[in-house]
């Protein structure tokens, strides 16, 4: 197993055991767990994320930390948009959709005001950040 999955790995045990408050290098951050299919293998992938919650919807953004190339979460909601979404104790369904213009930089500014490091992510790649929407499922 990767040093990246085996910390994910970590996050995940923690978050459901403290009902999605982590330490570290999530401390203070609103967290949520992204239950993805994979694009190739059709597996449940799940990935902890930064969110925004937005009225209804949570918003994630698929920085990679500034990679040049998007995170395998990303491929994998865009080729299946029905996610799993757990916040805090909660899990629920939805749908996730990439923003648009304005209101893929009206978000994207949000999160870079609250957590400066995603502003510091843009500028180490030549990538646009998509920004993610995710609508929950009645």
């Amino acid at each position: 197993m990767s040093t990246m999955n085996d910390w994910n790995k970590a996050v995940i045990e923690e978050f459901r055991a403290n009902a999605g408050k982590v330490g570290g290098h999530f401390a203070n951050q609103t967290l949520l767990l992204l239950h993805t299919t994979g694009a190739k293998s059709g597996q449940e992938r799940i990935n902890p994320v930064v969110c925004l919650r937005d009225d209804d919807r949570y918003v994630i953004f698929a920085s990679k930390a500034g990679a040049p190339t998007n995170p395998d979460w990303y491929h994998n909601l865009v080729a299946n948009p029905i996610v799993g979404v757990e916040v805090g104790s909660e899990h629920f369904s939805a749908r996730a959709t990439v923003a648009a213009e304005p209101e893929r930089t009206n978000l994207f500014n949000r999160i870079a005001t609250a957590l400066p490091g995603f502003a510091e992510y843009q500028r180490n790649t030549t990538r646009i950040i998509p920004v993610v929407i995710l609508k929950r499922l009645d």
